[in-house]
């Protein structure tokens, strides 16, 4: 396996891998696996392949090759979605499946989503918004850094209900891959509309977590509904004063590392 697309923390054995969001934010996982490697090892896969399938057989091999399994497997945006595909198919490689900011799996809560960011947006921030999100699903179209870092500003606006003051220094940096984001996008937007993504979920076995901010543009009730219609261990935890991305939190920040740091301790008690 290719040494740069995966990144470990703490000590073996490793019994938990996260996944990050985007698709295509290699690398974004840094801070939540550097935080939970205190409950034992941690593997954090970058995920650079180009297609939904390419992703699942990364994670596949990074498991069999590096991990103590059964494994908490715990996904975060896109990686949740990646994270209920990959148990079904996988389901011997993973104990439980704890997901974050996991969008909606119904095709109306992809424009339920978008509606809800444009309207937190002023009148001219709305307008780049929005144009922002044509280039990027255009293949034809090139996305400078300069454009990500103007689209990734305004979604910390719509996404974030009030930020920690400043990030660590020590902070891996993320890498963007444009090209992985439009490929892998596609396909997952089409595995929702087609109903595939939640005919997945009803194919998991192990407990499944969701845990969700009450402040995520993404509709806490196009996950917890479906996903509870199917899988028979599922829980759902709404964090207050929390958007999508929890670990930037200032409010909610210390509670959700508690609510994951106990569920990987349950995992352990489990195990004994």
């Amino acid at each position: 396996m290719d040494t740069n697309s995966l990144r470990k923390y703490g000590e073996p054995p490793f019994i938990s891998a996260v996944l990050h969001g985007g698709p295509g934010a290699c690398g974004q996982m840094a801070p939540v696996a550097r935080e939970l490697a205190s409950r034992g090892g941690v593997l954090e896969p970058l995920g650079r392949a180009a297609s939904i399938e390419g992703q699942i057989q990364e994670l596949r091999l990074v498991l069999e090759e590096n991990a103590n399994l059964p494994v908490t497997l715990i996904g975060y945006s896109w990686g949740a979605w990646l994270g209920l595909v990959f148990c079904a198919r996988y389901p011997e490689l993973i104990r439980k499946l704890i997901i974050f900011g996991c969008g909606g799996l119904e095709d109306q809560d992809g424009e339920q989503t978008r509606e809800t960011r444009i309207k937190r947006l002023g009148r001219e921030e709305a307008v780049q918004f929005i144009s922002l999100i044509k280039v990027l699903d255009d293949p034809e179209a090139e996305v400078d850094n300069a454009a990500y870092a103007r689209l990734e500003k305004l979604l910390l606006k719509t996404d974030a209900y009030n930020t920690i003051a400043s990030k660590p220094n020590d902070e891996e940096p993320i890498e963007f891959r444009v090209d992985v984001f439009r490929i892998v996008w596609e396909q997952a937007t089409q595995l929702r509309s087609s109903g595939r993504l939640l005919e997945f979920a009803r194919l998991i076995r192990c407990p499944v977590v969701a845990v969700h901010g009450d402040y995520d543009p993404h509709p806490a009730c196009g996950v917890q509904g479906p996903l509870s219609a199917v899988i028979e261990s599922f829980r759902f935890i709404p964090l207050k004063y929390c958007g999508h991305t929890p670990w930037i939190e200032e409010e909610a920040r210390e509670t959700f590392y508690k609510i994951m740091k106990e569920e990987l301790s349950l995992n352990e008690r489990r195990v004994l």
